[in-house]
């Protein structure tokens, strides 16, 4: 039976001191199933897809039985893409906050591999790499994994379909015996039952179903951004956006209290929903979306759950949610009682990923929005104060300001269009009619789902059918140098034949 509380799971203090400082507040079902596995020191299978919060499944209980007063590798991560290890590298020294002397060390291709020599030599305990580049470190002797306690192969069908399955072979071919294992994937090919055969042995198997399908009367969409401007795209989302009510999701207790009052600043009637309400003002708080009196809630997941509300007309995804069920559960907040509703997903460049697969769990098409131009927004202003210009001429008599103005017009000889635009001006002060004409969107960034990246996916194909094809022909490929550029001799003679085949082609495919 899987918990609903990570001080169940086993974990260190550190570790559980990092999960409260960030603010999560339950497991995911990855988290819940394999945490207790890893932390029992067993070998684990596990099926899932991107998205379900597997980092932190893998993570934190390999944080909590390090030895952070060993300085040689104790935890080898395997990943496929350098996006994917800088992630998996990022998520570690987030989750080790509290552990003293920690260090975690990103090695992929197309870095500078100086730097990357200097952090193995000065002592790391994590290293998360893709696969060619380890194979580069191992060769030089740069990286001992004599020492290893842990290897995880993480997207481990990505690796096959790119071409690297033979180098992941020769990797775990140089691990100790005693060392952990666990592999995680999306699918499991034949290929991939193989390995986990060979080199997995037996294994815990964890499966998480993430094939779940979404209201079909929910318009979905997503809006790419970096981090730290997700607040304007928000703003400026709800300034043109007409909507009822509102729920906008996010990870973090922190997060709920800190949006919900930058909101309230900007005139918005926003209340937070979090776990550290109790049970009686949260439900005064989702009385007053009910009844009207706020519009919008910012909430984490578990303290929206069941969370029904008519007149919620659409929800936003603030930060992309752990898994693809909490997806589907945060966006069916809207769309009910046969209504129609909107879902706005706000995605990071480092999250297409996870995108991706949202969209193949949940069988549907997620649509790119674009953030609301100044003109856009500039329009919306313009019409908003045309209308309340009317309805206050259409509302009261003004004789004795009318004769005000005029008597001021004449005796300063001002046109009265002059006189007009000095008090509209007066009257948005502190909200500008007229915005700055565009400048180039600082809201551009690379749409990543787009066909740009779906080119480099097939470029990655080719080379990895065309290794495979080289491999059928017994072909060897150039040697890739006898000598490093730091003078030292190439050892991956020592090694077993596999890690000398098309070395270079695959490198491409890492950067």
């Amino acid at each position: 039976m899987s918990s609903s509380n990570f001080s169940e799971l086993g974990l260190s203090i550190s570790a559980l001191k990092a999960v409260q400082h960030f603010g999560y507040e339950q497991p995911t079902p990855i988290q819940a199933k394999s945490i207790p596995i890893l932390m029992d020191g067993k070998n684990l299978l596990g099926t899932a897809q991107t998205g379900t919060g597997k980092t932190a499944a893998f993570a934190l209980p390999l944080i909590s039985r390090l030895d952070n007063k060993q300085k040689s590798p104790q935890v080898l991560i395997v990943t496929p893409t350098r996006e994917l290890t800088i992630q998996v590298a990022e998520s570690f020294h987030r989750y080790a906050k509290f552990v003293r002397n920690f260090h975690v060390a990103p090695i992929y291709g197309g870095a500078d591999m100086r730097s990357q020599l200097k952090a193995l030599k000065r002592g790391v305990q994590v290293v998360v790499g893709t696969p060619g580049r380890l194979l580069d470190h191992i060769s030089r002797r740069s990286l001992d994994l004599s020492d290893l306690r842990a290897l995880v192969l993480d997207e481990a069908d990505e690796m096959l379909r790119m071409g690297f399955i033979d180098d992941v072979e020769t990797i775990l071919s140089q691990i100790p015996e005693t060392c952990q294992r666990a592999l995680f994937s999306a699918t499991m090919p034949g290929r991939i039952r193989n390995v986990t055969k060979q080199y997995i042995g037996d294994a815990e198997t964890v499966a998480i179903d993430g094939k779940t399908k979404t209201v079909e009367k929910i318009d979905q969409q997503y809006i790419t951004c970096k981090s730290h401007q997700k607040m304007d795209v928000l703003t400026r989302f709800l300034e043109v956006e007409s909507f009822n009510g509102m729920i906008i999701f996010v990870r973090t207790k922190s997060s709920t209290i800190d949006i919900t009052e930058r909101l309230q600043a900007r005139g918005y009637s926003t209340a937070a929903l979090n776990g550290d309400l109790n049970q009686s003002l949260r439900e005064r708080t989702i009385n007053r979306l009910k009844k009207g009196q706020i519009d919008i809630l910012v909430a984490t997941d578990v303290a929206a759950r069941g969370l029904d509300v008519d007149r919620v007309s659409h929800v936003i995804n603030f930060d992309i949610p752990y898994d693809n069920e909490s997806y589907v559960h945060r966006i069916g907040r809207t769309g009910r009682a046969g209504k129609t509703g909107k879902a706005i997903l706000f995605i990071t460049p480092k999250e297409n990923r996870m995108l991706r697969s949202i969209e193949r769990s949940t069988r549907q098409k997620i649509s790119l929005m674009v953030p609301p131009s100044n003109k856009t927004i500039s329009d919306g202003r313009i019409k908003r104060f045309f209308d309340q210009l009317s309805k206050n001429m259409e509302a009261a008599e003004f004789p004795e300001l009318r004769s005000l103005i005029n008597d001021f017009s004449r005796r300063n000889n001002i046109d009265m269009s002059d006189i007009a635009a000095a008090l509209a001006y007066q009257s948005q002060k502190d909200l500008p009619i007229l915005l700055p004409k565009d400048q180039a969107s600082d809201f551009d960034v690379p749409d990543y789902g787009s066909g740009e990246r779906k080119r480099k996916k097939n470029s990655q194909n080719t080379k990895g059918s065309k290794n495979a094809k080289n491999r059928k022909k017994g072909y060897q490929g150039k040697s890739r140098e006898n000598k490093s550029k730091f003078g030292k001799k190439d050892q991956r003679s020592a090694m077993k034949p596999k890690a000398t085949r098309k070395r270079k082609q695959r490198k491409k495919a890492e950067s």
